[in-house]
């Protein structure tokens, strides 16, 4: 009854005890938790190191002889009664009873199929040996048995192994060896090999189907007599004898041999600590005397303080480690993480001090951060600027709650696409009414122009009812575009997850970039590239830009020679960039006594104004600006810390004449404005509310500025009078900043003023209100939190004012450019492509759509980048990065009508981008379909498809498909759910699967489709087929219980078929 362990190949000593006092072990078992021991009438499992997890107790008339694991958490015991126990190792009881008919079951083995006892009794039944059995085996298709013969009225060991064949379960040749054969163990490595053991130390290794050679036999140098038992490692690597003297033999076929082929880490018992305690110090008053050792006595104590002087002070719990925290998933209110194994287990260090402060400051951390990253109790940024993650699931992003980020209707980014990082941007351009109208009424032939795919990205953000858009088009183009790449704005997936650029920085390079491709491309808008059918725009001439008229200042270069002659030079810009004093220091020194706090905003303002610099001897340079913008663009280059010196010394400044104002003390001056007083420009209603305390901190520039340009050409900003004509006031309309987050490598939001004509098309109402947009995160925030900036995170990036009024010098009609000539016929990219391989028929005149009428319609796609993905510890997948796919083929069929099922639209999309894999099996696209050289397909641009489609949603068709939701999201089209006819959700049954377009066009249809590759032809057409036979299983006015019983024969159906459609010839659909 005593079990003893041992570690490794040179077989140490691990653990010794003591199992059963009375009886032997019968068998041992290991498990992942512990080791089982079976005995005659008990089942024990204890951990490696002896202590026990349960003692399980059978009746003692019971005689337990073998046990056999079936999985991780059932257990068959058996012996000489007529019964077989199941034991349910997870709630330690007896869930099971098999009777058997003739007791006496002292080896059990199993194999994929079957169960195997070595009685008479069971499923089939083998005549072994005519005397007893001694051992058996199995693996894959044969059982192997070894035994005695009946021989002179006594029992012989048989050289004979039967060996039978369990397909057929019937005996084939016996195999003969050269030893008496006790115990036999199937080695399955690279062949099915059987170790064949004799009691008295011989080992033959043969196969099964073979011959025995006497070559192979060895001996095992036993101590005693007899071997008693035999045992194969999991691994294969090892074999185990124990002979009758009780020692241990281990054969291994390397010195490092490992026993199992995924082995953990081995957990020693902790080493004595006596020897190694540190000395005690008289002298410290806070050495706690529970160190010392005292002996046992009955005399009280002198630290055992009577009840009444002293009160209970139970030990405050330490805070969780951080990593804990970090790596922890939460399943409802239950967190699991891994142990780091950072302390000793069950002991907290005494510290109590110090335990106290951690607790304290513990206590007050705000809110861990998403992913619960290391050390929560140094995070500062505010939850909601925090960047935001999509986590996706089986399902993608079906089941992801975006309304828990953006309880608004407007529509939020998604930033998981290639250099998503200027989506705030793209927000502040949409919200801009005049360029948000301009770029909707632009149309050109351009195959990558960022005014057409801004125009129809603003289209979906109009659409969009709350739920997230994503500009992978818009990015699609900007990605091609030279001189982007040349600014090095194009980033790499790299340099976008790690961090490593500057992203403040980025976006102000993006802001001037983007004016200037806008303003070139509108000025081409009436030129040769229009595209055909665009209408022309309300916006400007065809040598004018509203990209101009809306940003553009001129400033006006004089130079003067002594001789008299000047010469004039006229430039323009669309932003502003600050500029700063030289040090900090003098920026303290000057800037009160400037007049305006916020003046130094416009410092390149004041330097283009009357500024002699004399270039050279004998010439005087001069720069005047002539017309201010209307929007008045400024990147803040905050770029070093000597800037944000310098945006705190102001916010500072600003903060203290603030308070003094509140307080009844007035220091400004003449011709100075403090923060109250800038406010009070932009907001000429009497009685003011003064923000509180904390909303004035951090604050610098104003939410409304006035300047004017004088008689004499100079800049005013504050001396004017109220009669003063040629004012502009200027209203912040957004600020653009970056968020600084070492822990997700930083990122940026934007703070916009919405205005009025966009609450009453969203919401129905009319009002102004601030809002923060980080990227599908949406929020309200006061206007003084748009103005706050802390520069420890919180970096300003981009300023936008907006001249008051802006939008009624402006023609903010749009009318749709997209005119139903794109659906007309239109040549091939392919320089292979010939009539003869059309395969569709394009629309006349006389067919074009009409509102209501229903086109199929089905997408292929291919893969531009795999997924990224990660293993969680409990085995789960995660996905990091979902692949980047791109649509490669777009199939639209006619719906009604004579030609009804024959398709309009099969446009091949090209594309630039490196192709990843084709998915030849699902999508049918072949490589070099997609490669204009080669392709003998209808090959067109993006573009060209997409905006057939977008006539087709703007007509008002219904689009009848199977799975649109995700076709559409990878082409980046909004479509009103009321024009979607999606047969994946008519025949389905809520909280049950979705089932395959093949498997319904077999059951409602008898069609095989998709049989080796998938054609979008026969998808589309296939899905109108079963939008019309919906319609006849349930038609307007029925009864839904007919229906319901019709989905319910269909998953019926589909579960017995593992929803595979079957072979031909098999079985035909029911129809």
């Amino acid at each position: 009854g005593h079990a003893t362990s041992f570690f490794g190949p040179t077989l140490e000593r691990y653990s010794s005890f003591q199992v059963n006092g009375s009886d032997d072990i019968r068998q041992i078992q290991s498990l992942e938790s512990g080791v089982l021991f079976l005995t005659k009438s008990s089942l024990k499992c204890t951990s490696r190191g002896g202590l026990i997890v349960f003692d399980y107790l059978m009746d003692d008339s019971e005689d337990m002889h073998s046990l056999l694991l079936t999985d991780s958490s059932t257990l068959l015991v058996a012996g000489l009664q007529n019964h077989v126990l199941e034991i349910d190792l997870n709630t330690v009881q007896e869930t099971q009873k098999y009777a058997v008919e003739v007791p006496g079951i002292t080896i059990m083995r199993q194999s994929n199929r079957c169960f195997f006892c070595g009685h008479t009794s069971g499923k089939h039944e083998f005549e072994a040996h005519s005397g007893s059995l001694s051992d058996f085996d199995v693996h894959g298709n044969l059982l192997v048995t070894c035994g005695f013969s009946s021989r002179m009225n006594g029992l012989a060991c048989d050289r004979f192994l039967k060996v039978y064949d369990l397909r057929m379960m019937r005996a084939t040749t016996p195999l003969q060896v050269h030893i008496d054969p006790f115990f036999l163990r199937f080695i399955p490595t690279y062949t099915s090999r059987l170790a064949i053991i004799s009691q008295t130390g011989q080992c033959q290794f043969c196969e099964p189907t073979g011959l025995a050679n006497p070559a192979d036999i060895f001996h095992v140098n036993t101590v005693g007599p007899l071997i008693m038992t035999f045992d194969v490692s999991a691994s294969k690597q090892a074999l185990a004898f124990g002979d009758s003297e009780g020692c241990v033999h281990l054969w291994a076929d390397s010195p490092e041999a490992t026993f199992n082929a995924y082995s953990r880490e081995t957990d020693f018992a902790l080493p004595c600590m006596v020897d190694t305690l540190p000395h005690l110090d008289w002298n410290q008053d806070l050495v706690p005397l529970s160190l010392i050792p005292v002996p046992l006595t009955s005399d009280a104590l002198l630290s055992d303080w009577p009840a009444a002087n002293s009160a209970p002070a139970p030990r405050r719990a330490p805070p969780v480690d951080p990593e804990i925290l970090r790596t922890m998933k939460k399943v409802g209110f239950i967190g699991y993480a891994p142990n780091p194994r950072t302390k000793l287990r069950n002991q907290v260090p005494y510290r109590l001090k110090e335990m106290d402060n951690e607790f304290d400051n513990f206590s007050q951390v705000p809110e861990s951060p998403i992913g619960r990253e290391e050390e929560p109790h140094l995070y500062r940024v505010a939850k909601k600027y925090r960047k935001v993650t999509i986590k996706y699931s089986k399902l993608g992003l079906e089941d992801f709650d975006f309304k828990h980020y953006n309880k608004t209707l407007f529509a939020g980014l998604e930033p998981h696409i290639p250099n998503a990082y200027c989506n705030c941007m793209i927000q502040v351009l949409y919200f801009l009414e005049p360029v948000r109208c301009l770029v909707q009424n632009h149309l050109c032939q351009k195959e990558f122009c960022l005014g057409c795919e801004l125009g129809l990205l603003f289209h979906m953000l109009d659409l969009s009812r709350g739920d997230p858009c994503q500009g992978s088009n818009f990015l699609r183009a900007f990605r091609t575009i030279p001189e982007a790449s040349a600014l090095g704005l194009i980033l790499a997936d790299s340099d976008e997850a790690t961090g490593k650029v500057n992203l403040g920085r980025l976006i102000q390079s993006w802001n001037r970039f983007i004016l200037t491709q806008l303003h070139q491309e509108t000025q081409e808008q009436e030129g040769p590239h229009a595209y055909r059918g665009a209408g022309s725009s309300s916006f400007g001439s065809s040598g004018d830009s509203v990209i101009g008229q809306l940003f553009s200042c001129e400033v006006e270069n004089c130079s003067m020679c002594r001789c008299g002659k000047e010469t004039v030079r006229v430039s323009s810009t669309l932003l502003f960039t600050l500029s700063y004093p030289d040090s900090a220091g003098e920026g303290r020194a000057r800037h009160p006594q400037l007049p305006g706090v916020g003046y130094p905003c416009f410092s390149r303002l004041e330097h283009a104004c009357v500024q002699e610099l004399p270039r050279f001897q004998g010439r005087v340079q001069t720069r005047n600006i002539r017309c201010l913008p209307d929007v008045l663009v400024i990147n803040c280059e905050v770029n070093s810390s000597k800037e944000a010196d310098f945006w705190k010394t102001q916010a500072e400044y600003s903060f203290q004449k603030a308070m003094m104002k509140r307080g009844g003390f007035d220091i400004t001056k003449a011709k100075e404005i403090s923060l109250g007083e800038w406010k009070e420009l932009g907001n000429p209603e009497t009685g003011h509310s003064y923000p509180s305390v904390e909303e004035l901190k951090n604050i610098w520039i104003p939410h409304a500025i006035k300047m004017r340009l004088t008689k004499s050409k100079e800049l005013d900003v504050s001396n004017w009078s109220e009669s003063e004509e040629s004012v502009h006031i200027y209203d912040l309309m957004a600020t653009v900043v970056h968020i600084l987050d070492p822990r997700t490598g930083g990122s940026l939001v934007g703070h916009i003023k919405v205005g009025e004509t966009y609450h009453q098309r969203k919401e129905g109402v009319t009002h102004q209100q601030w809002y923060l947009f980080n990227d599908f995160l949406i929020e309200p925030v006061d206007k003084c939190e748009a103005v706050q900036f802390d520069m420890s995170w919180k970096v300003p990036a981009i300023l936008y004012y907006a001249r008051r009024n802006l939008n009624a010098k402006y023609n903010l009609a749009i009318k749709n450019p997209i005119e139903a000539s794109v659906l007309l016929a239109e040549a091939s990219l392919a320089r292979k492509q010939r009539k003869c391989h059309a395969t569709f028929i394009p629309l006349m005149l006389s067919e074009m759509p009409q509102a209501g009428d229903l086109v199929g319609l089905d997408a292929e796609f291919v893969t531009l980048n795999e997924e990224e993905a990660e293993l969680r510890s409990d085995g789960t997948k995660s996905t990091i990065k979902p692949s980047q796919m791109s649509v490669a083929r777009i199939t639209c069929v006619r719906g009604q009508g004579p030609n009804e099922g024959v398709p309009f639209i099969d446009d091949y999309i090209s594309t630039q981008e490196q192709v990843v894999d084709y998915l030849t099996q699902y999508s049918g696209i072949k490589p070099g379909d997609l490669d204009a050289k080669i392709s003998s397909k209808h090959l067109t641009t993006l573009k060209s498809t997409y905006l057939k489609l977008r006539f087709l949603i703007d007509v008002g068709v219904k689009f009848v498909g199977h799975g649109l939701q995700k076709d559409f999201r990878v082409i980046n089209l909004m479509v009103p759910k009321d024009q979607v006819i999606d047969t994946v959700y008519l025949f389905h049954i809520p909280r049950k699967r979705m089932i395959s377009l093949r498997f319904l066009a077999w059951y409602f249809l008898d069609l095989k489709i998709q049989g080796e590759t998938h054609d979008s032809i026969e998808d589309a057409r296939t899905a109108l087929q079963l939008y019309r036979k919906y319609l006849e299983l349930s038609p307007q006015g029925s009864e839904p219980e007919e229906f319901r019983k019709v989905l319910k024969g269909l998953y019926e159906k589909g579960r017995k078929l593992d929803w595979k459609v079957p072979e031909p010839d098999s079985q035909s659909s029911p129809k």
